[in-house]
């Protein structure tokens, strides 16, 4: 099993200095990925000026969105963008997507919330592959969508799916899942996990990337550490919602964290990313050794 590490793009203060250091140690540490989510309405870094700052300065770890909300998007925007990142990073791209739930980013990035979104997102990828593919799609434009990615198709697309609807309709257009988990779950991952298997295995499709994410903490302070961030990050739902699921995320400790990601080896997990809830840069040499040590 391989593990990642998230910038903290969710920790407010996050400037130039924290995320270039935290990508040059991500790049040195024993991890697979360096990866970053999306929002909007947030005190977040853009996305994809974040992962490019962060492709420029490493060499060797994927670089992950996990994930980015694609009908927030125009497709042929994205398209270029993705591209012109997996050249920039030499072909380490791994794009994950998801519909996303937030209404206000949606108004924010003057996209419509009442469609259907799923659907939507399907029809993207398929455009984005075919783009991808040096397919002319722009009526009246004299050449296609470039640059074209270093990796010959484009990058491998992960669905951001929870449900068994949502994971069963991305078997027919994903490469595998970009999961996430507040507890972390093992009970819900290992669900969300077999849903998969079963769904690409009655499409005829290779096996999928089964890569899960969650939130941590470490240290004398981390529950207070971990609540502060989760109540600002979860604002969006409610203060009362934020409140009750403040307990569900468990992951205080260097013990319990090598233990979850033991238990998550167990079940055949191919890639685990964590996401951390400080922007200090030491972060990355506590969960480095962790990681060592597994």
């Amino acid at each position: 099993m391989q593990v990642g590490l998230n910038l903290p793009v969710m920790v407010p203060g996050l400037d130039r200095a924290r995320i270039l250091e935290w990508s040059r140690r991500i790049d040195r540490g024993p991890f697979s990925s360096l990866a970053a989510g999306e929002r909007i309405t947030f005190p977040n870094p853009e996305i994809l000026v974040t992962l490019s700052a962060a492709a420029a300065v490493t060499e060797r770890v994927k670089i992950a969105l996990t994930v980015m909300v694609l009908p927030l998007h125009a497709t042929a925007l994205v398209a270029k963008q993705i591209a012109t990142l997996d050249v920039v990073s030499g072909g380490r791209v791994v794009l994950g997507v998801g519909a996303g739930a937030r209404r206000e980013d949606y108004a924010a990035a003057e996209a419509e919330y009442e469609i259907a979104k799923l659907a939507r997102l399907e029809e993207q990828v398929g455009l984005l592959r075919r783009m991808w593919a040096g397919e002319s799609l722009v009526p009246g434009a004299g050449r296609p969508v470039e640059p074209f990615p270093v990796q010959p198709g484009g990058p491998p697309i992960l669905a951001g799916s929870l449900s068994e609807k949502s994971i069963r309709r991305a078997a027919r257009w994903a490469d595998g899942l970009a999961g996430f988990s507040f507890g972390p779950s093992l009970a819900e991952i290992g669900a969300a996990f077999d849903h998969a298997r079963k769904a690409w295995r009655e499409l005829g499709r290779p096996a999928p990337r089964l890569v899960t994410s969650f939130w941590y903490a470490l240290g004398p302070d981390a529950r207070a550490q971990l609540d502060a961030y989760l109540r600002r990050y979860l604002n969006f739902m409610g203060e009362r919602v934020a409140e009750n699921l403040l307990p569900l995320v468990t992951t205080t400790s260097a013990h319990t964290l090598r233990d979850t990601l033991r238990a998550l080896r167990d079940l055949g997990t191919d890639e685990v990313i964590l996401v951390p809830t400080t922007r200090e840069p030491e972060e990355v040499d506590r969960v480095a050794e962790i990681v060592a040590g597994l």
